[in-house]
């Protein structure tokens, strides 16, 4: 009786109604992101007059890699090469600085601490174009005009207030349980960071690494007004070749975009699970 009486007075299972006011904003969304990355990848697989006849709406008629060809074959391979080089410097001194800066900013007793953050707060506030000036006359000073060390040193000076914000923001997540618990076993101050805080703070370091490597990947500034010559261009400045006193070949450039967003996409796809953690806190809370 007891079970009759439970499955007659069992609460129905609610039914959920499909939303096809949410689905249709789904789709309108989705056509508004699709649209430009089909003009882009289209227009990179066609040919000049054909892009010229038919539109950038209009479907390729022959589909070709000359393009990527070309772009290749014409210098692009220096510009990336030189973006790398950019990149990867920014990131490794971010690495090597940010993380034991806040560190000693978290854990740190002393007034000292309080002024290095806030100076880096401070940072924060001086854009870019308020001290291009001031920084031409100290590159060109210091003699690294024209030299990639001269864009690389500035760019990562920048990355550096965001970065140090957002991981000290991570690291102050870990609990001072987990500090007591590695004083009691003796640990010291070098292996409390090796073994406690950079594991936990796995999410912060994906974040600082995919903010760095994105502003040196599409910075745009400093090259532009540090450097000069061919051997020293880099992505964002060599995309001004496909535009001449004639026109803009608009497939080879488009051809050239996606080649240079290639790299930041798989930087993205390999560090997105930690870069969510890191935006939303430790262990991803």
């Amino acid at each position: 009786m007891t079970g009759t009486y439970a499955r007659r007075h069992r609460p129905a299972p609610r039914r959920h109604r499909p939303n096809y006011l949410a689905a249709l904003g789904a789709l309108l969304w989705l056509c508004l992101v699709a649209l430009p990355l089909y003009v882009m990848l289209g227009a990179s697989l066609r040919t000049r007059p054909d892009y010229s006849t038919g539109g950038p709406l209009s479907f390729p008629e022959h589909l070709t890699l000359a393009n990527y060809v070309r772009d290749l074959s014409s210098g692009f391979g220096r510009y990336f090469l030189n973006t790398m080089i950019v990149t990867t410097s920014v990131v490794v001194i971010v690495l090597v600085l940010v993380p034991p800066l806040a560190f000693s900013i978290v854990r740190g007793r002393g007034p000292a601490t309080g002024r290095v953050f806030r100076l880096f707060l401070l940072g924060l506030a001086v854009p870019a174009q308020a001290v291009i000036v001031p920084m031409f006359y100290v590159i060109s000073t210091a003699g690294l005009y024209d030299n990639l060390l001269g864009v690389i040193l500035p760019t990562a000076a920048f990355c550096l207030p965001v970065c140090a914000l957002i991981l000290t923001g991570t690291m102050r997540d870990i609990t001072d349980e987990l500090f007591e618990a590695m004083a009691i076993d003796g640990a010291t101050t070098r292996r409390v960071f090796f073994q406690l805080v950079l594991p936990l703070s796995r999410g912060g370091v994906a974040t600082i690494v995919v903010f760095s490597s994105l502003q040196a990947w599409n910075g745009f500034l400093f090259p532009l007004v540090l450097t000069q010559s061919e051997e020293t261009k880099v992505l964002t400045l060599g995309l001004y070749n496909f535009q001449t006193q004639y026109g803009i070949d608009i497939p080879a450039l488009l051809a050239a975009v996606v080649l240079s967003a290639l790299p930041v996409l798989l930087v993205y796809l390999f560090a997105r699970r930690a870069l969510v953690q890191g935006l939303m806190g430790v262990g991803g809370k």
